[in-house]
């Protein structure tokens, strides 16, 4: 049986984020809170299941760049392995000094630095769009003469280290502080203190930022705060992904000639009017600024549920996706995306969710009639569908009473 052993990743980053959670709870430590946890993890199971479908696509791009417009034919040997990886390594640096500097750039990299939590479930907050600016980048390597397999090769490893210093949990490394970048120095790259911001840009090594003037070391008399300078104030996946486009497109509308545009656009984040945020969360949030809905047991449970199906529905169309059809495949996804949306709703307890939930219902019931199409199975799934269709406001209406009950909505 063919599998897809990068479904595993799944349960191996879920075991060290229970781990980190454990020892969290028993040295009485606030690592982890509960909204903050399931938003990152939901912006992470978007982005590893959008890889199923991209998988293979940068491989092709840079295998193309490689044989048709390399400048040089590096061989496979120990000493071009470590001249890619600390190429590799520099280009990383650049590529994430640029992410905070260009707003472009921001755009797509703001949502790993949402969350005000600092621990292994930030790691996952990298978007496919930010995979696709950041390959933008790798590109360099392949027209300089390294092939795809090199490149591919150490980017995993690019991928897999970064996980391991979101975290509070490991300490200072002594020495290696010199050298890598610690759980330490990129403690204070995801601080919003005016003291750390902008600072500590590299992947594995931090020489790159004592080269470049950008290192800051801890400080025993700041106490580190995470999260945006102005904290994001809802849990939703769609604003999380969104908001800094739709403010540089509010700022791009209303600016006045090519240089202002081009300002917005290719300038820093500060250069952006900072009015133009509050208008967005007057109008598509409706919440207090900075403030959140505290959740419920109710929604607690509810999301949780959600939250370990939809982990458990991407370890199973990731390690079978070989065995899925397209349209299986198609509707696994939808329905996995369709509950991560719904679940930040839910956390910001929204109105509109039950409207996830029939399209979520409908999925469920095109998954089973295309596992089991035959005519009796389908006509007691169309029979569920338009009862449900029939009840759909007392049902809604019960389902409400249940969810939001004692939360005031």
């Amino acid at each position: 049986m063919q599998l897809n052993y990068l479904g595993l990743a799944v349960p191996f980053f879920i075991f060290f984020i229970a781990l980190e959670y454990y020892y969290s709870r028993r040295k009485g430590k606030n690592f982890y809170q509960y909204a903050e946890s399931v938003a990152n993890l939901n912006v992470g199971i978007a982005e590893r299941l959008l890889d199923v479908f991209t998988t293979g696509l940068f491989f092709f791009v840079f295998d193309y760049l490689h044989k048709n417009w390399a400048l040089f034919d590096i061989k496979v040997n120990w000493w071009t392995w470590l001249l890619l990886f600390l190429a590799t390594d520099l280009v990383w640096y650049w590529y994430h000094r640029l992410a905070h500097e260009i707003n472009a750039f921001w755009a797509v990299h703001v949502v790993h630095h949402q969350s005000e939590d600092f621990n292994y479930t930030v790691s996952a907050r990298i978007t496919v769009f930010q995979a696709l600016v950041r390959s933008m980048f790798w590109s360099v390597l392949p027209l300089i003469g390294f092939p795809a397999v090199m490149i591919s090769t150490l980017l995993l490893i690019h991928g897999l280290y970064p996980f391991f210093i979101h975290t509070q949990a490991l300490g200072k490394w002594g020495w290696l502080e010199k050298i890598l970048v610690t759980p330490t120095h990129h403690g204070i790259h995801h601080a919003s203190n005016p003291e750390y911001l902008d600072k500590n840009y590299g992947d594995v090594l931090i020489i790159w930022d004592k080269l470049f003037g950008t290192f800051a070391e801890e400080r025993r008399d700041v106490k580190i705060v995470y999260g945006l300078t102005k904290p994001l104030g809802s849990h939703s996946f769609l604003w999380q992904h969104f908001h800094f486009i739709l403010e540089i497109y509010l700022n791009f509308k209303h600016a006045r000639g090519f240089r202002a545009r081009w300002k917005v656009l290719f300038g820093k984040p500060d250069d952006l009017d900072p009015r133009y945020r509050s208008v967005l969360e007057r109008h598509l949030l409706n919440l207090a600024p900075g403030k959140s809905p505290q959740p419920t047991t109710a929604i607690r449970q509810y999301v949780t549920g959600q939250t370990i199906f939809s982990l458990s529905l991407l370890f199973v169309t990731i390690l079978f996706e070989h065995h899925l059809s397209r349209m299986q495949l198609v509707l696994f996804s939808l329905f996995i995306v369709i509950s991560l949306i719904n679940s930040g709703a839910i956390l910001d307890q929204r109105r509109w969710i039950f409207y996830l939930e029939y399209a979520r219902m409908v999925l469920v019931i095109l998954a089973i009639g295309l596992f089991y199409p035959n005519s009796w199975t389908i006509s007691v799934l169309l029979a569920v569908v338009v009862l449900i269709t029939w009840y759909f406001r007392p049902i809604k209406r019960y389902y409400f009473q249940l969810l939001y009950a004692g939360s005031g909505h």
